[in-house]
Formats: structure tokens, sequence, C-alpha cells
């Protein structure tokens, strides 16, 4: 442990003196480069093949657990800890060769973890639940979620945080520290939509209910299981409220209801099935009598 403390304040001593004599420490360094230069070209080398060894396993790494139906986001952690663990054994032989003490290196990295670790709680909880999230699968790729009162479908799954794609097409992140614990909502690939039809009192509501029917399961959108339903859905001030309830995917929620909504309003047109508007009808009791002068009500 001695001896790691001196290497560190030597190292410490040798940063100092270059900032205050730079053409010395310049003078030092190019005769450091001319010294070590067969060390330099090897650790270079080995860095560069590192690197292209991590880019070349991780692909073939991602398409073998792509054919194993590995779930996307356990796919990209390993991949990338694959990754990690080739670039950081490459930087390791590399520093081997140009000689740097790595006993030095790891009681100097240990002394700054400590700092950095105070700083760091947040992110270390986010990681730690993202590999919650990863491996207990609350929700996928492409599922319709709510959490936090934020509603979307998941767009992507990391270590840091979840990202979901809103109806407006803007984009919510969301950390994943902030997720567990709390009440998630998962809708899944499909979403049901309820619609509300009008008809007048007078109306035959067998018929106006079985149109409704007819033309909901006409739709290429909705969804044949879970069945569709229609029914009395209350008692309005001018209109029997019709309910319909059915399930589409979840690219089709919008589109679906428009296209249903017009359908029935067509139809209902066709069949003189009436779909009143508010309006209130004003009796007046015993009027006063008038002097033959004509009233008007505006």
């Amino acid at each position: 442990m001695a001896s790691s403390t001196n290497s560190i304040s030597s190292a410490v001593q040798t940063t100092a003196d270059a900032v205050q004599n730079p053409i010395a420490a310049a003078h030092e360094s190019l005769t450091w480069l001319k010294t070590h230069r067969p060390e330099l070209i090897d650790a270079v080398t080995v860095l560069i093949v590192g690197l292209a060894a991590a880019i070349w396993l991780g692909r073939i790494a991602r398409r073998a657990m792509t054919r194993h139906n590995l779930e996307p986001p356990i796919n990209a952690l390993l991949v990338r800890l694959l990754r990690v663990g080739i670039l950081g054994l490459s930087m390791t032989i590399a520093l081997d060769n140009l000689g740097f003490k790595f006993t030095a290196l790891i009681a100097g990295a240990g002394v700054v973890g400590v700092g950095v670790g105070f700083g760091m709680q947040t992110m270390v909880g986010n990681m730690v639940a993202g590999l919650t999230l990863i491996f207990t699968k609350p929700f996928r790729l492409g599922e319709y979620v709510e959490v936090l009162s934020v509603r979307g479908v998941v767009t992507n799954i990391n270590l840091m945080s979840t990202t979901l794609l809103r109806g407006d097409l803007s984009r919510v992140i969301i950390p994943n520290q902030k997720i567990i614990g709390d009440v998630l909502h998962n809708f899944g690939t499909s979403r049901q939509f309820e619609l509300t039809i009008g008809v007048g009192y007078q109306s035959d509501l067998k018929k106006a209910q079985a149109l409704a029917l007819e033309l909901t399961l006409a739709n290429a959108r909705v969804l044949r299981e879970p069945a569709p339903g229609v029914s009395i859905g209350g008692l309005a001030d001018s209109a029997v409220t019709i309910k319909v309830n059915a399930w589409v995917k979840l690219a089709d929620f919008g589109p679906a209801q428009s296209e249903i909504y017009q359908a029935i309003v067509e139809r209902f047109r066709e069949q003189q099935i009436d779909i009143p508007f508010p309006q209130r009808e004003i009796r007046v009791l015993n009027p006063a009598p008038t002097s033959g002068a004509e009233t008007s009500w505006r």
C-alpha cells in the first residue's frame, strides 16, 4: 500500500512539474516517445484489434441471440457487456505493454471511486432498476403502458431509462428508478375503445343496437377476440345513449373509432333512426293576457 501511495504521489509531482515547466515536459515527452516507440506501436495495434474484435463479436452475438428469440433489452445488454469486456481486456494489455503499474492504478481508482460513488447514487439506482425491468419483464417493447400518469408505447428499455412514444409522437424518457415501486398499468399490444351514440326516445333500440354491432364487426381493424359489445349506456336529457366497446391494435386505435362513427351515422340516416341534438322544450303556463299586440320571443 505504501508503494502504491508513493507511485501516486510521484505521478502527482510529475504533473505539477509539467505545469510549471511545459518546455521541459514536452522535451521529456518526445524523449519518451522515441524510447518507447515499439511499445507504443504495439499498444495502438492491440487497441485497434480489440476495437475491431469487439464490434465483430458483438454483431455475431446479437445475431445468435436474435435467432434464439431473446428479448431485445437482454440482447442489447449482453452485447454491450461483451464489447466492454473485450475493450477492457485490450486496454489492459495495451497499458501493460507501455509499462503501467496496475497496482498503483487500482489504488488510485479506489480513492477516486469513494468520492465519485456518493455522486453516482442515482445513476447506480437507475442501473439496478434497469436490470430489474430487463429480467423481470413487467412490460416489453411495443406494449402500451401507463406509469407515473404517462401513457405511451414502449420503444426502448436500457439500463438508465425507459422511453415511451405518446399519441402525439412525442417521446417521454422516464428514469428506471421512478418506475420501480410505482403502479404500472400494462395494456399490452391492443387497446379497448368506447363509442357513445345517442338515439331518440322514439327509436327502435334493438334495431339501433343491432346495426351498431353489425357495423363494428364489419370494420377490418376491430379484433374478433375479445368480441365487441353493444349496450344501453344511459338515459340522457334528449337521447338514449348506446355504447359500443371493441378492441383494436395500438396503431388502429384512432382510425377505427373515426371509421365506425362515420359508418353508424350514415346507416342510421338510411334507416331513419333519429340522432337527436340537445334541445329544451319550454311550456308557458297561464300566460298573461295581452292587449292584442303581437308578442315576440327573442
